[in-house]
């Protein structure tokens, strides 16, 4: 077996992503996943940047969960990790309990904001345990966010709510999601506007090049 490898940058503000979709039925070929495929149509439409993603489609063990983050972030370099799947409250869905055991932050106000989307649609969303936090090295961080199962509620989670005029309604968590990558030394992310605006402080947006 070949032992994995940091991903090379090609770019300096190259976003490397790693993509965990949970489900012991996907992942044993019950039937098809749609939650990486879904994850990576909405970071294609939604990232000006250039980025880079490595997937993982694993089932629902807490060990398993907790190996596959630590892996992606200290062994493979990723910069963000979103994971969808295993966030309800049946006894197999342990990935907010695996999140949190490599965590050295809670980030408490994606869980929150997620929430909050969903209840604009179904009040089973106070159901949904969607956790996110940042893992520290000593020499790299990462954001570890959990995201629903659905192809639909992943895009309402990170892209938010508009009304048909264009306002935003609930902002998506994306939004927030560069400038947390900045703080924690990661690279610098660009979103499309019409998808995604991403947020940051004006003393930390790059000045455009002439």
């Amino acid at each position: 077996m070949t032992t994995p490898t940091r991903i090379a940058r090609r770019h300096p503000d190259d976003l490397i992503i790693g993509l965990v979709s949970v489900s012991d039925r996907a992942a044993t070929g019950v039937y098809q996943d749609q939650g990486l495929p879904a994850l990576r149509e909405w970071l294609g439409t939604a990232l000006v940047s250039p980025w880079q993603a490595v997937d993982r489609l694993i089932p629902d063990e807490p060990a398993r969960i907790s190996e596959t983050l630590i892996e992606l972030v200290d062994i493979r370099g990723c910069d963000l990790v979103l994971t969808t799947g295993g966030t309800g409250p049946a006894r197999r869905d342990v990935t907010p309990e695996a999140t949190l055991a490599v965590g050295t932050k809670e980030m408490p106000g994606f869980g929150e904001q997620m929430r909050q989307i969903s209840l604009r649609f179904v009040p089973t969303a106070i159901l949904s345990r969607q956790v996110a936090v940042i893992r520290e090295t000593p020499s790299h961080a990462a954001l570890i966010v959990n995201l629903p199962g659905q192809p639909k509620s992943i895009r309402e989670t990170l892209e938010g709510l508009k009304g048909d005029d264009g306002t935003v309604i609930a902002p998506g968590i994306f939004a927030a999601i560069p400038y947390c990558i900045d703080l924690i030394g990661g690279p610098y992310a660009e979103t499309r506007p019409e998808i995604i605006d991403a947020f940051r402080p004006k003393s930390a947006r790059r000045t455009p090049q002439s």
